[in-house]
């Protein structure tokens, strides 16, 4: 069963400008689904995948002979394991400018994105694919969430329904095997994670170590990072933290929200926040096992927060949009915190996410801090368990997180 992706038409627009087209994303987030379904149907489309020893040490040793037996356009997947494949790939599009030749799919990005940079800058179109978004999962139209956009209740979402997406999470074949158990699954996952990524391709030497970091960033999802905290309780340096934290964000697993920069107040802190980008991965690795548990925890709220916020970042993602320079968060040093400040043609947006059915005026009570940032505010919006789309006042809005 294929659900379809709302990035298909930014991949066949790549497709159309580009002749190198390469699709990034965590392990199991339907990357080659995605390519088959929207490239590979197309006549004459070859596929292989470098998951073969065999083909993948051709790859390796002898790239201009494996560009002559896999002619373009071509679809080749795990492009990780074979950079040897990039400069001799320029080579061939050098030669051939015609788009739409080498479609690339990579799971760990980590050692591989500096070979890009340098081989195909210019010839290469990028896409980063997430697992599924609302909108995918209940068939609804989808555009990248802004307080000012006309809301329609897309599905009721109660706090049960919420918090059972939350605990299941957004991986494809989790949402569409309804009897898979998410321990089952995840437990699967990471053991494919540890032995192909971290064995394997990045030489993670202390695996056990690396688990407990993992572990460690997911009691801390929703929360402003402290890599010094985290390698403290790990028994890790800092120079190691930030290393492994970069293996989770170039393997899709982990996204980093940058503070508020657009201005010189000197107060406001300088570290991103954390959020795991599949919420059923990060109740796995916090070894929630029952929704309705969770649901009272005292670690409720940040995943609710994580929850919204990576439907967020999917949307803006799925549109081609980079998320770096558009979502920020604003947080000073006397404990002001915006959660979320969306950036759209200059005007900023604040966003204030709230585990809760009625939320009040109190949610905005941070919200007076915008006018220090820009004269240019749009709509703040405070997204929470909601029955309703409501105002708060004149300029800001309670959204139900069903309408994202």
């Amino acid at each position: 069963m294929y659900i379809e992706r709302k990035i298909e038409s930014q991949l066949k627009y790549l497709a159309a400008h580009f002749p190198v087209v390469i699709v990034t994303g965590a392990r199991q987030t339907g990357k080659t689904t995605l390519i088959k379904e929207t490239i590979g149907s197309q006549e004459n489309v070859n596929y292989v995948t470098l998951d073969y020893p065999r083909i993948r040490d051709l790859a390796k040793t002898d790239p201009e002979l494996f560009l002559q037996q896999y002619q373009p356009p071509v679809i080749i997947d795990e492009i990780q394991y074979a950079p040897e494949l990039l400069p001799y790939i320029k080579i061939q599009v050098d030669d051939n400018r015609i788009p739409g030749q080498y479609f690339l799919t990579g799971s760990q990005m980590f050692r591989m994105m500096k070979n890009v940079s340098e081989s195909l800058a210019g010839r290469v179109g990028l896409l980063s694919l997430f697992g599924l978004s609302r909108s995918e999962i209940y068939t609804t139209p989808e555009v990248p969430f802004l307080p000012s956009n006309v809301h329609i209740e897309k599905n009721k979402e109660t706090i049960t329904t919420v918090f059972d997406r939350i605990f299941r999470g957004s991986m494809p074949q989790l949402v569409i095997d309804s009897g898979l158990s998410p321990e089952a699954y995840f437990n699967a996952y990471m053991q494919t994670y540890i032995e192909r990524d971290i064995r394997d391709l990045l030489e993670v030497k202390n695996e056990s170590k690396f688990l407990r970091f993992v572990s460690c960033a997911t009691t801390r999802t929703g929360q402003e990072l402290n890599l010094s905290d985290i390698g403290r309780d790990v028994g890790i340096n800092h120079k190691t933290a930030d290393n492994w934290l970069s293996i989770l964000v170039n393997s899709g697993l982990v996204c980093l929200i940058q503070p508020f920069s657009g201005n010189t107040i000197k107060r406001i802190v300088k570290r991103p926040k954390l959020y795991f980008m599949d919420t059923g991965l990060a109740c796995y690795l916090s070894l929630w096992n029952d929704p309705r548990v969770l649901e009272q925890s005292a670690m409720a709220g940040a995943m609710f927060e994580t929850y919204v916020v990576s439907e967020i970042v999917k949307q803006y993602a799925n549109a081609g949009l980079d998320i770096r320079s558009r979502l920020t968060y604003y947080r000073d040093n006397n404990g002001k915190e915006i959660d979320l400040i969306i950036i759209d043609n200059g005007r900023l947006f604040p966003v204030e996410i709230k585990k809760s059915a009625d939320p009040g005026k109190e949610a905005l009570r941070n919200f007076g801090v915008m006018k220090s940032l820009s004269d240019n505010i749009g709509t703040g919006a405070v997204i929470c368990l909601s029955s309703q789309q409501y105002p708060l006042d004149a300029n800001n809005i309670v959204l139900p997180v069903g309408m994202l």
